[in-house]
């Protein structure tokens, strides 16, 4: 099946109408992270009764079994909650609003300041092996730039590569996937 040149169009129209606010409307601005936030998960976290979830990142699940090179098993999803908390307390983080998920929680782009470079949040943890790029339902990734920091931090082994684990994007697609109906001869 060829895509066609207007259901790309169609695509970024949707997602675009869905992020940005509507006429009238003003971008919310960006905000400093504050060191007293509740972590929900390696990519989510609530303040001041707001929950906040980076845009395009998807932590491992929580409750879903890491196991190490000498069979030592973790919960991969503390494992990337942790990764996330030390970045957070060591780092000034700051994070700018793009819209919101069915959930009511607020996507963001957050950067952090480390010794005195400016580096993505997202990529940070990607590249870290601690997170992995998000997709959308169909299967495409969020953000293009996220699947090249997770192939690298898979070739190099790092963070969670080290370990074997349950993919969270192939799990959740899997998960978000109709069942399939059976035919009269099955």
């Amino acid at each position: 099946m060829a895509i066609r040149a207007s259901d790309i169009l169609l695509t970024a129209t949707t997602i675009a109408a869905t992020l940005l606010p509507a006429y009238g409307q003003q971008v919310a601005s960006s905000f400093a992270v504050p060191k007293n936030i509740a972590l929900q998960t390696g990519d989510t976290w609530e303040s001041d009764g707001q929950v906040y979830r980076l845009y395009g990142v998807q932590s491992c699940i929580r409750g879903s079994i890491a196991t190490d090179a000498a069979g030592n098993k973790y919960d991969c999803g503390s494992l990337s909650l942790a990764q996330l908390g030390g970045l957070f307390q060591t780092a000034a983080v700051t994070c700018q609003p793009i819209g919101r998920a069915r959930d009511d929680a607020i996507f963001a782009v957050c950067a952090a300041e480390i010794e005195g470079s400016t580096i993505d949040v997202g990529t940070a943890m990607i590249s870290s092996g601690f997170a992995f790029a998000a997709t959308y339902p169909g299967g495409n990734a969020v953000n293009m730039s996220y699947v090249v920091a997770e192939l690298t931090a898979k070739s190099a082994g790092e963070g969670l590569w080290a370990y074997k684990f349950p993919h969270p994007v192939q799990a959740l697609l899997q998960t978000s996937q109709p069942a399939a109906t059976k035919g009269a001869g099955q």
